[in-house]
């Protein structure tokens, strides 16, 4: 069962170094640059058989445009996929929409316990999620996939892809960097992960 995953293009504060999460922070000129960039990546992974996968994207705007985007790129309606709630970024609660050096000013002791158990780590606030509690839903998404997919989705999903599928230990997942300009082709039932340059 392959799946074929993106993340999504760069945004403003992503470029920032700002904590994202669940804002709805929208593509920058980086980002839809990307977002065709991997359109035509998956173009030529996909070849013929493109319009028979399923197409499912985080509701969020960013994984939307990108989605969009890459379909344009691909040839194929971009408006013709679905959206699923288990692919939204994790929430990191208080803390989003600042920078690690932001928190640092205010909250030195609570980085550092982030820094030594980053998988597990929930930051302050009511809705905020640790990648372990991510990777429950994006196991249950996981789960639900019948057939060939590409999928448009976030840093910390693509992170509890690596750890569930990949095999990558908690600490090595939590703090790779989740390219926004490359293809990650997951093989779920073999157990691989692997990027795809393009």
């Amino acid at each position: 069962m392959l799946i074929y995953m993106i993340r999504h293009g760069q945004t403003d504060w992503n470029a920032e170094g700002r904590l994202q999460g669940q804002k709805d922070i929208g593509l920058n000129d980086t980002g839809r640059a990307q977002a065709r960039l991997n359109g035509r990546t998956l173009r030529g992974l996909l070849g013929p058989e493109a319009p028979h996968f399923d197409y499912v994207s985080s509701p969020l705007g960013r994984t939307r445009e990108t989605m969009q985007l890459a379909r344009t790129e691909m040839g194929l309606d971009p408006m013709a996929y679905r959206t699923d709630e288990r692919l939204v970024e994790l929430s990191f609660g208080d803390w989003e929409g600042h920078t690690l050096d932001e928190v640092r000013a205010v909250a030195p002791d609570r980085l550092k316990a982030r820094s030594r158990q980053k998988w597990s780590f929930i930051p302050p606030g009511t809705d905020a999620e640790s990648y372990e509690i991510l990777s429950w839903r994006v196991g249950a998404w996981l789960q639900t996939v019948t057939q060939p997919t590409v999928c448009v989705a976030h840093g910390g999903v693509v992170r509890s892809i690596l750890k569930l599928v990949g095999g990558w230990d908690e600490m090595e997942a939590a703090k790779c960097d989740i390219p926004q300009d490359k293809v990650l082709v997951i093989d779920r039932d073999a157990g691989k992960a692997q990027w795809h340059a393009n």
